[in-house]
């Protein structure tokens, strides 16, 4: 069980609600269950972990035998659970090197987050957990290496926006079957709508979700996918999200249904935070203040790369209509907005690399002189854009390389410093990573990626079809490959490598290295 100070303690208390900081702290007001036995397997979820350090690592499970029960509890009942968890050296547990139990509370869902330490920097290690007479599934995961090592390599994947009733999860499975040392997802991991489809995906509860037992359903029903949670056993992962694991297009405090008032908005978004925090593999930094969670966050892979993951929601500005140049607009926020840049300036990595919700590249679907712009990623807010790439100049940033999900489709893109002087510095490199199911089958082509080629010099490609990324590095140089399948609307579909890009250390912009694209 973790330790907290009290003065630590009484501050969660009073911004998360004295019911939850007590359940992060180990205590909850439920009396203990000391001899849990299930009927039902209690771990229906699957395991998963994130945010590796070089000492160890985040394991996380919630205990669910019925995981869709209309309550919201899983099917557990209102006791405190204790939770045995393992980590070996080997998949047979034969070399433990860590064990201990946590306490599974009813006012975190019966989740587990366990923050194991004293693992060795850049291991591979297996974890499991039980529960009375239950074991879980076995997972595997891997620590950072040491902070100042010497890494000569480093292999990740991206993804994001897994609509449930659009199609099936199938390019996890393909995920799974890569050689990766994390996995980075930058959003939409449900969806908040009442979609049912027509594939028999249908969502729970039928309708749009308010309520901590609403979000609490609709995660447990897509942690219930298979595809879904072996890519979560196979690999560690940093998580961020957009706006669909609230409502859609939200802004901080501010929702897009104008009948929905402040107070009701904030109360809906502390239920999703919370539901958030209890299905990802998340540390302590992330527990959820009542409506707050802080979610930005920094990993380091020795002299390699650093990953800023980034929260783009949270603390922006409201929409406005494009073409405001508002210096007061954010998309960060102002605290976020200088923890990126001071840590892009401290960097010693060759790589820096920006996990980033919403496309960053000027995004212009008029090949006419106009301009038309989305109001909702960074081309509605322009002078927040600008003071990014000018502080990665004005520090002499190298090697800036955004990945970045939302939009449903793949795109690569040059980020030039003013993007309406193309002979301007170009800043670092954009990979827009597809979505796992969202928007459907998909097309190599669209009318957007029409419009998006023809209207921006910087962009070099794009596709529409599903799938995920897979990034590639080493001191020289960045491979950045976009695995496609060609449908999601049914089960079984290959995977391919539609497209292949380089970027070269020291060099700004991206090379095209397959001719596929």
């Amino acid at each position: 069980m973790p330790n907290l100070h009290r003065r630590a303690f009484l501050g969660l208390t009073g911004a998360a609600g004295a019911g939850v900081a007590a359940a992060i702290a180990g205590f909850s007001a439920a009396p203990a269950w000391a001899d849990p036995s299930f009927a039902d397997n209690p771990f229906t979820l699957g395991v998963a972990s994130g945010d590796p350090l070089p000492d160890g690592v985040v394991l996380w499970t919630r205990l669910a035998p019925d995981p869709l029960a209309v309550d919201g509890l899983g099917g557990m009942p209102r006791r405190v659970v204790p939770v045995t968890w393992q980590v070996a050296e080997d998949e047979r547990f034969r070399r433990v090197v860590r064990a201990g139990v946590e306490r599974a509370t009813p006012e975190l869902g019966h989740s587990v987050h366990v923050e194991v330490g004293r693992l060795r920097p850049d291991r591979e290690y297996y974890y499991r957990f039980r529960v009375g007479n239950q074991l879980s599934p076995v997972g595997r995961t891997r620590t950072a290496p040491a902070y100042g090592a010497d890494r000569r390599r480093l292999s990740f994947g991206f993804v994001s926006c897994q609509n449930l009733p659009a199609g099936y999860f199938t390019a996890y499975r393909h995920l799974a079957e890569e050689d990766l040392d994390l996995v980075l997802h930058l959003g939409d991991y449900i969806y908040e709508g009442p979609a049912a489809g027509t594939i028999g995906r249908a969502h729970l509860p039928a309708a749009e979700i308010f309520s901590l037992t609403d979000y609490r359903i609709r995660h447990a029903q897509y942690k219930t996918d298979a595809d879904l949670q072996l890519a979560h056993a196979r690999f560690p992962w940093a998580v961020t999200w957009d706006d669909h694991e609230v409502e859609n297009n939200y802004a901080d405090g501010t929702s897009e249904d104008a009948a929905q008032s402040p107070e009701d908005f904030l109360r809906r978004r502390a239920a999703a935070y919370q539901a958030y925090y209890e299905h990802m593999p998340l540390r302590r930094i992330s527990i959820p203040h009542g409506r707050d969670m802080r979610l930005y966050r920094r990993l380091r892979y020795g002299n390699l790369a650093e990953f800023n993951i980034l929260d783009g929601r949270q603390y922006r500005s409201d929409q406005v209509p494009t073409g405001s140049d508002d210096p007061s607009r954010t998309m960060l926020g102002n605290a976020q907005e200088k923890w990126l840049l001071d840590g892009l300036s401290a960097s010693r990595a060759r790589w820096n690399v920006l996990g980033n919700q919403t496309v960053i590249a000027e995004a212009d679907r008029d090949p006419g002189p106009g301009k038309t712009l989305s109001d909702d990623n960074w081309s509605g807010y322009p002078a927040a854009r600008q003071r990014l790439f000018d502080g990665v100049v004005e520090r002499g940033v190298r090697n800036m390389v955004v990945v970045t999900g939302d939009a449903h489709c793949s795109m690569v893109a040059d980020l030039k410093q003013n993007f309406d002087d193309q002979s301007s510095r170009t800043v670092g490199v954009e990979f827009l990573g597809t979505s796992i199911t969202s928007g459907g089958d998909g097309a190599d082509m669209d009318g957007r990626g029409t419009e998006w080629l023809a209207s921006n010099p910087h962009m070099r490609f794009y596709n529409a079809k599903r799938g995920y990324v897979r990034c590639q590095l080493d001191h020289r140089q960045w491979r950045t490959d976009y695995r496609v399948v060609p449908f999601v609307t049914e089960q079984g579909a290959p995977v391919s490598t539609r497209a292949s890009f380089v970027v070269e250390s020291g060099r700004p912009g991206v090379q095209v290295d397959t001719a596929e694209a």
